[in-house]
């Protein structure tokens, strides 16, 4: 699909103002993340029509908003995923996704599916002659999701989707989330203040705060800047890295892979060998050695140089990034050991990571091409900076 979306909004709604912009590529996943009433739900409202502020919309070379012109949210293309799925009572799952796919017959072909591909996408089959009373909220959620993608949307809005589900239930329809996000030929535009979701799923990121862009780009990027600040709830600063599942190890229930040509050992995980996944590791996860340890218990030790610091004033910790030839750690150390270490821009350094902190939320089977490019683009821009 050519072009993307341009989006700009401003405004005040009571008390809250938003003025917020950001771009997109018509392809997948686009996250709005931010602390709570940082103003991601208005945005996406904005774009689907929903709350009318001023500014520019255009979608795939369509303007759907100007000075000039706004499009009602009834003729615009998308397909919206609200916190509580608001499936239609009366109905069987069957009949919400029949609804919509009749309805979708007067819209233009956009980048929707069919029933059939939704049924097997999201799982729905042993659903289908359900009431959404029988439903789990998991269960409601990836009926909700099919609905709206037989609606033949040129763009798929998802607002908070898991938020009001727990987190067992959040660890069942994540994968389908991954292989939905996947597969489509539209873009998602996903809100979320749950760093987790957002590393596991998101191509890109639009960081929000108190109604404005504070910075956007590539996810991997956004997780790796040091000057914008914690992007989460404390001590939940994190990067994105990629690793190939080599192999498993039944009797201590391990499963192997290799990350920048450095082993990584995880527990075991229900991954098939030869495969790539999404690592998401967290600076509190990450120590610092400018030796290599021996007889020590953390099984993960990544080779490695220090390629940026930052402390803040009067704090006691730095905050680093390692790279490890393809990838970069972040470790959040005190002051007193970067200065006794003598942790300064080019010093070889080992980072270790303990295989427990790779829990179900932490690593992800969503296809890495993308991202790998984008990291490899962002590695020969710092060579060549």
């Amino acid at each position: 699909m050519t072009g993307q979306i341009d989006a700009a909004f401003q405004g005040a709604l009571g008390g809250f103002r938003l003025d917020a912009k950001f771009t997109a590529p018509m392809s997948g996943v686009t996250a709005l993340f931010g602390p709570s009433g940082s103003g991601k739900t208005t945005l996406l409202r904005s774009i689907a029509g929903l709350t009318r502020l001023q500014g520019h919309l255009t979608v795939g070379g369509a303007e759907w908003q100007s000075a000039a012109a706004f499009t009602p949210a009834h003729r615009r293309a998308v397909g919206y995923v609200f916190q509580d799925a608001n499936l239609f009572p009366h109905l069987t799952v069957a009949g919400n996704l029949n609804f919509a796919a009749k309805r979708a017959r007067k819209r233009p072909a956009g980048g929707g599916i069919d029933i059939d591909e939704a049924v097997a996408l999201l799982g729905l089959a042993p659903l289908m002659d359900r009431a959404p009373a029988a439903l789990s909220g998991g269960e409601r959620q990836r009926a909700a999701v099919g609905r709206a993608l037989l609606s033949r949307p040129q763009v798929l809005l998802m607002d908070e989707p898991l938020s009001g589900l727990d987190q067992a239930t959040k660890a069942d329809i994540l994968p389908y989330l991954e292989r939905l996000t996947d597969t489509l030929a539209i873009p998602v535009v996903y809100v979320s203040h749950d760093i987790s979701e957002v590393a596991r799923l998101a191509d890109r990121m639009v960081l929000l705060n108190n109604g404005r862009t504070v910075a956007s780009g590539p996810i991997g990027d956004m997780l790796e800047r040091l000057d914008i600040g914690p992007l989460g709830e404390p001590f939940e600063d994190s990067v994105l890295a990629t690793a190939e599942v080599t192999g498993h190890d039944p009797a201590f229930h391990l499963t192997r892979l290799t990350c920048c040509g450095q082993p990584l050992t995880i527990p075991e995980a229900a991954l098939t060998v030869g495969e790539t996944v999404r690592l998401r590791i967290r600076a509190r996860d990450v120590a610092l050695a400018t030796k290599r340890p021996e007889g020590i218990s953390i099984r993960n030790i990544f080779e490695g140089e220090i390629a940026e610091v930052s402390a803040a004033d009067g704090e006691a910790h730095a905050e680093t990034l390692v790279d490890i030839g393809g990838a970069r750690l972040r470790a959040r150390i005190t002051l007193e050991a970067l200065a006794e270490l003598e942790l300064t821009v080019g010093a070889p350094v080992y980072a270790l990571v303990k295989s427990v902190t790779f829990d179900g939320r932490s690593v992800a089977q969503k296809q890495p091409g993308s991202m790998r490019s984008e990291q490899a683009r962002s590695v020969q821009s710092r060579k060549e900076g």
